[in-house]
C-alpha cells in the first residue's frame, strides 16, 4: 500500500530557532519514517517582500543545512528548494485561472501584509495562497502540517482542488491539515511575550545557530518572578515555558529536582533558586543546540555536499511534479 503524501515548507527568511525545531523539524524526522514526504524551502514566497537576493541565496543554503542537521534524511524524504521545481510555477498559472480577486483580498495573510507593508502590495502577495496551493497540489499531497495562521490558506487549496476537478476532471485529492496533536510543543519567547521569532525579539529567541555563550546569556536573562507564594502554585506562563524547555533538553531527574523545588516553595520559604535553575538549563541547552549548529556549519562550508543534497531533493521533487503536471496539461489542454 502506497504511503500518504505529506507536504511542508519553510520560508528562508530569518534564522531557524528552537520553536521551529520542536514545532516542525522534529516532526519532519518522525513523518519521513511514516509517510512519503516532500519538504521544501519556500524561496519564491520570500520574494513577495523583496529581499536582497544575495542574502536570500545564502539563507536558503543555511536553512537546507540546518534541516539536514536536525535529522531530515534525504534518502527518506525529498527535501528541495521551491525554485528548483519549475512545474510548481506552471501549476500556479493554471490555478490562478480558478482564483478570484475578491476571495484573495479577504485572506487574513493578505490583509496583514497590506497593513505591514503598504508600499509593497504586489500581485505576489495577493496570489500567495494560489502559489501555496500549487506547492501542495503539485505532489497531490493529502496531509499538510500547518499552524492556525495557515488554516485559511489550506482551505483555499482545497477549494482550488475542488474547482479544478469539477471543471477539468479528477486530478487532485483534497489536502487537509495534519499534526501529531498532543505532541505539539509551543515554545514561548524568553521574555514571556509571544512565541520565539525568526526576526523579532532576537535576545529572547534561541536560534539553532547561536554560539554557546550567547545561549547562556539569553537563558540567564530569561524572565522569572519572586518565586511561588504558596505550595504547589500554578506556574506563570513564562515560568512554565522555562520548565518546558528543561523537559525537552534535560535529564528527567534534573527536571524532577527543580519541579520539586518549585512545588515545595512558598512565601518566606523559597526553595527554588531560579539562578541555579537557569544555569542548569543553559548548560543542557548548549549540549542540545551545539551539535546541530556544528553540523549545519560544516555542511554550509562543504558547498559540494550541500549542492549534492539540493540536487538530489530537486530530482525527487521534479519526478513527482512532472507526473502531476502531465495529468494537469492533459486535463486542461487536451
Amino acid at each position: 500500500m502506497a504511503k500518504e503524501v505529506v507536504l511542508s515548507g519553510i520560508r528562508p527568511t530569518g534564522f531557524l530557532h528552537l520553536g521551529n525545531y520542536f514545532g516542525a523539524m522534529r516532526n519532519y524526522v518522525r513523518m519521513q519514517a511514516e509517510y512519503n514526504c516532500y519538504f521544501f524551502v519556500a524561496n519564491w514566497h520570500s520574494l513577495t517582500t523583496h529581499p536582497d537576493t544575495k542574502e536570500l541565496k545564502a539563507a536558503v543554503r543555511r536553512v537546507v543545512a540546518e534541516n539536514i542537521a536536525c535529522g531530515v534524511d534525504t534518502e527518506k524524504a525529498a527535501f528541495y528548494v521551491q525554485s528548483d521545481v519549475p512545474e510548481i510555477a506552471e501549476l500556479y498559472l493554471y490555478l490562478n485561472m480558478l482564483s478570484y480577486k475578491g476571495e484573495l483580498e479577504k485572506t487574513t495573510t493578505f490583509k496583514d501584509k497590506v497593513r505591514t507593508q503598504p508600499d509593497n502590495v504586489n500581485a505576489g502577495l495577493l496570489t500567495y495562497p494560489v502559489l501555496q496551493a500549487a506547492d501542495i497540489l503539485i505532489h497531490r499531497a493529502v496531509k499538510v502540517p500547518v499552524g492556525k495562521d495557515q488554516e485559511q490558506n489550506l482551505e483555499m487549496a482545497r477549494n482550488f482542488a475542488q474547482r479544478f476537478n469539477h471543471r477539468y476532471g479528477e486530478v487532485f485529492p483534497e489536502p487537509y491539515g495534519f499534526n501529531y496533536g498532543e505532541q505539539l510543543v509551543k515554545i514561548m519567547s524568553l521574555d514571556g511575550n509571544g512565541k520565539m521569532s525568526k526576526s523579532e525579539n532576537q535576545l529572547s529567541t534561541l536560534y539553532l545557530a547561536d554560539e554557546d555563550d550567547l545561549i547562556r546569556k539569553k537563558i540567564m536573562k530569561a524572565k522569572t518572578d519572586q518565586g511561588p507564594e504558596e505550595l504547589k502554585s500554578v506556574k506563570a506562563d513564562y515560568i512554565e515555558n522555562l520548565f518546558t524547555l528543561m523537559k525537552l533538553v534535560s535529564e528527567g531527574d534534573t527536571l524532577q529536582k527543580f519541579e520539586d523545588d518549585f512545588n515545595n516553595s512558598s512565601a518566606g520559604n523559597c526553595v527554588i533558586r531560579y539562578g541555579d535553575f537557569k544555569k542548569q538549563l543553559a548548560e543542557d541547552m548548549v549540549k542540545f543546540i551545539a551539535p546541530i549548529r556544528e553540523k549545519a556549519i560544516a555542511l554550509q562550508h562543504s558547498e559540494t555536499e550541500l549542492d549534492k543534497i539540493m540536487k538530489q531533493g530537486a530530482d525527487k521533487a521534479r519526478a513527482s511534479a512532472s507526473e502531476t503536471i502531465k495529468l494537469v496539461r492533459k486535463a486542461v489542454l487536451g
